[in-house]
This record gives structure tokens, sequence and C-alpha cells, in this order.
């Protein structure tokens, strides 16, 4: 980090800015130029507040010489990370992961038989919310606790992972319970004390970008997660904000390879949030394998048109497994492949 004086910036002003950031535990060192003089911060372990430069006097601005996020940056970690689920699911690993699901778990009849159909198709990661945030509070917000009960039975017959959202700390303790991976959605993806106790619930974390966020804002929100000792952390974009009407979102495709050339963390595409139109939700699914998403998260339902929530984005049960069939092709194109499929309860190893 460069702490940039103004040209008018006394001597004491410079001392005072190197006396600080001594205090603050760190090695100051003064770079006299010609019209001004630039402070070196040496031994940034990422933990700097540079509030506390930033007001001192004489100081112009601060230049951060490396990324504001660290340990979710390829500068801290080259390799990429791949998260392993319990039911072997690899995500990171080059194979593309498939999640799918309806919106809400709306009975166990729409779960257990969904799971079974989506199962066969080829996912290995079952989404489905218990708790729901809703634009209007009078819209279905879930069956809570009872959807992670039914969730959790879907995984005892299927064999499949299952990946739901928490919305607040007291529901991320009992998500944290039943479900294999505890998503933060697009509207969390800044509360921080909720960011902090995820990544300390002992889970991999799914990390949604906001509907606003940058690149760099969704990374920091990442960084808040592996701060707390949690490096299994699933980035997802899911589309932003736009002027456009003609679809829900801007699905920002760019952000996959971005990302990637970023962190070392795997990136997966939301293509049913990120367009909102189930006849778009294919097209943009391929979109995302051939841009290099490590996985893709579907919202499936058995009868869309009954959808207690988003049936407008969801698919049909024969159209996701067309888009599974698309999307292998895809991925052998560019010589990657699909997470192999689960195998039945039953059948022969």
């Amino acid at each position: 980090m460069l702490v940039v004086m103004k040209h008018d910036a006394t001597a004491a002003d410079i001392d005072a800015v190197v006396g600080t950031i001594r205090e603050m535990g760190y090695d100051a060192r003064p770079m006299p130029g010609k019209q001004r003089v630039a402070i070196g911060l040496v031994g940034n372990d990422g933990k700097v507040n540079a509030d506390r430069i930033e007001a001192l006097n004489g100081v112009l601005e601060i230049i951060h010489v490396s990324q504001p996020y660290k340990q979710v940056s390829r500068e801290w970690k080259e390799e990429s990370t791949v998260v392993v689920l319990d039911n072997g699911t690899r995500i990171g690993a080059g194979d593309v992961a498939v999640m799918a699901g309806p919106c809400a778990v709306e009975s166990e009849a729409q779960i257990i038989g969904i799971a079974h159909r989506l199962r066969d198709g080829g996912a290995t990661i079952l989404r489905g919310g218990a708790f729901k945030p809703r634009t209007s509070p009078y819209s279905f917000q879930g069956m809570g606790e009872e959807g992670l009960k039914l969730l959790a039975r879907a995984r005892e017959e299927t064999g499949m992972a299952i990946v739901t959202e928490a919305i607040d700390s007291e529901s991320l303790d009992l998500v944290a319970e039943y479900a294999d991976i505890v998503q933060i959605g697009a509207r969390n993806m800044q509360n921080f004390s909720l960011l902090r106790r995820a990544g300390r619930a002992g889970k991999p974390v799914l990390l949604k970008r906001g509907m606003a966020a940058t690149i760099k804002d969704l990374l920091l929100s990442a960084e808040y997660l592996l701060a707390e000792g949690n490096g299994n952390v699933i980035l997802c974009e899911r589309g932003v904000r736009s002027f456009d009407t003609h679809t829900r979102n801007l699905l920002d495709l760019t952000a996959i390879p971005v990302v990637k050339s970023l962190s070392h963390l795997p990136i997966i595409a939301d293509p049913s949030h990120g367009t909102g139109i189930r006849n778009k939700v294919i097209p943009m699914a391929r979109a995302s394998v051939a841009a290099g998403a490590d996985g893709l998260m579907i919202e499936v339902h058995p009868d869309p048109e009954r959808a207690m929530s988003d049936g407008a984005q969801s698919l049909y049960p024969d159209m996701f497994e067309e888009m599974m069939e698309q999307i292998a092709v895809i991925a052998h194109a560019i010589g990657r492949t699909l997470v192999p499929p689960l195998v039945p309860a039953g059948s022969a190893q």
C-alpha cells in the first residue's frame, strides 16, 4: 500500500504518517519524488485500516498496490480451490457441477418427486428454499425447518447433496444443521455479520453476487468468509440489475473469466435468476458452460404454473433433461465433462 502525500505536506505531516504506520505494527518507507512524497507500507497482511491513515494531515490518497481482498485472490493462493461434498461432487476441479430444484420446498411429494427426476437426469446437488426472502411481505416465505427436514429426506432417498439459503443468523444455524452447502443470497451478499457467522458454520458456502454489486464487491464479501477460516466458498453469478426490461436481470457472463483470473475460488452461474424467463434459461446455461463456469444452478419445478415462487423461470423436468444433453456437448467441445451422475441406491457399484 502507498500513502501519497499532498505537494504541500510538511515534514511533520510525513513524520506523523510514518509514526502512525509503525504504531499499527508495519514498517514505513518514505519515498521522496519531484513533486510529492509517497510512503510505502511494508508488511501489509490484508488487515490494514486505511481509514486511520487517510484522516491524517497532508494525506492525498491511498493506493492499494495489491487487491483489497487478500485470501480470495490468486496472489494469495495460485492453485484453484476445489470444494468436495460428501456425495463425491467436486466443484472447481474442471468438471461442471449441476445444482437443480424448485425455488421453494412446497410439499413432500413435490421435493421428493423432483429430486428423483433430477438425480436421474444427472444433477448431483438439490436446491430448494426453506427460508425465502421475498420482495413482498405477503409472498410465500417458505416452510422453515419443516422444509429443511424434507430436503434431508430427499437426500436420504437420492444421495444428492443439499444447498439451501440462510436469510439471517437464526436460520443459518438450522440450515447448517441440515444442508451440505449454506447459500447466502444476493440480498445478503453484504450482510457482513451474517457472512462472518457463515464463515464459522463449518459448511461450504455458496455466495451469490448482489443485484447491484461489482465483482470487487463480491470478492470482498467472500473475503469475510475466508477471514473466518472457511476456505470452502463457491461464488455465483446470478445477474445484475439493468435498464432493459426484456429480462429479469442481466446475466454477466464476463464475470466468470474475470473472477477466475482474480480468484482461486470456483464460480457457478444461475441463468434462472439471471434471465427470469424460462425459454432463456437453456441458452444462457449453454453460454455459461462455454464461458468456463464450474457449475450451474437451475430452477426446475414439476408444475411451474402452480409454483409458489419463481414459476416463470423454472424449467419443466423434460426441459432440464434437454439442457443436460446440450451442456454435455458444450463441455466436451472445450475439453470438459459434467460431474459424473450419482449411482442410484441399490445399484451395483
